[in-house]
């Protein structure tokens, strides 16, 4: 059984796709045992007491500066020891310390088809503003695997959406979570809780 961790920053709607899809069975071989948020005032923290799942605020605001949040941060992951971290939506940027710890073992899902619209500065509401300035016709979201670099990580999945001529940023965001955030991050747990992924020479590959 594959313990999960997963990491928020706000509502928890990717957390909620998670927990229905192991509800459905289609993530088997997997729990989340915590949840851990920066905002304390966050929905998400919510979502995971309301199913009785370990829910921790751990926010960078409640430290004297970052060195001193990334060693907290660190320390208690590693004292949770999860087999996979999930990162769903969350607007922290990972210390190296973490990936060096679990290498291969961090997820992160992000609301465009990387390599488009990612990196520094692209995150929540921005990608979506970016989508429809550059004018595509098609985003998407994207699962990969966290490394050293900002959406840099090799990419297990990848679903893509019409971006549609009249949309707004937050319609467009919605469609983006709704047909492939909420698809794409429980269908990777799922994968991986089975041992259906390897991460081969900066790719990944499903088996």
């Amino acid at each position: 059984m594959l313990r999960l961790l997963v990491c928020v920053s706000g509502g928890g709607t990717n957390l909620q796709a998670i927990l229905d899809a192991i509800d459905q069975g289609r993530i088997t071989n997997a729990r989340v045992e915590t949840v851990i948020c920066n905002n304390a005032g966050a929905y998400a923290l919510e979502r995971a007491r309301n199913r009785g799942i370990e829910a921790i605020c751990l926010s960078p605001k409640s430290f004297e500066n970052r060195e001193l949040f990334n060693q907290a941060f660190v320390e208690k992951v590693k004292e949770l020891a999860p087999d996979l971290i999930v990162l769903a939506g969350f607007l922290v940027a990972v210390p190296a310390a973490m990936i060096e710890a679990f290498p291969d073992r961090i997820i992160n899902i992000h609301p465009s088809l990387i390599p488009s619209f990612c990196g520094v500065g692209f995150y929540g509401l921005r990608v979506h503003e970016a989508v429809l300035e550059r004018g595509v016709k098609v985003t998407g979201a994207t699962v990969h695997f966290v490394d050293g670099g900002m959406d840099t990580g090799p990419i297990l999945l990848q679903k893509a959406v019409e971006v549609r001529p009249d949309d707004t940023p937050k319609e467009l965001q919605l469609r983006v979570m709704e047909e492939a955030e909420w698809q794409i991050l429980p269908r990777a747990i799922d994968l991986i809780a089975n041992g259906r992924v390897q991460v081969v020479e900066g790719k990944a590959r499903i088996i």
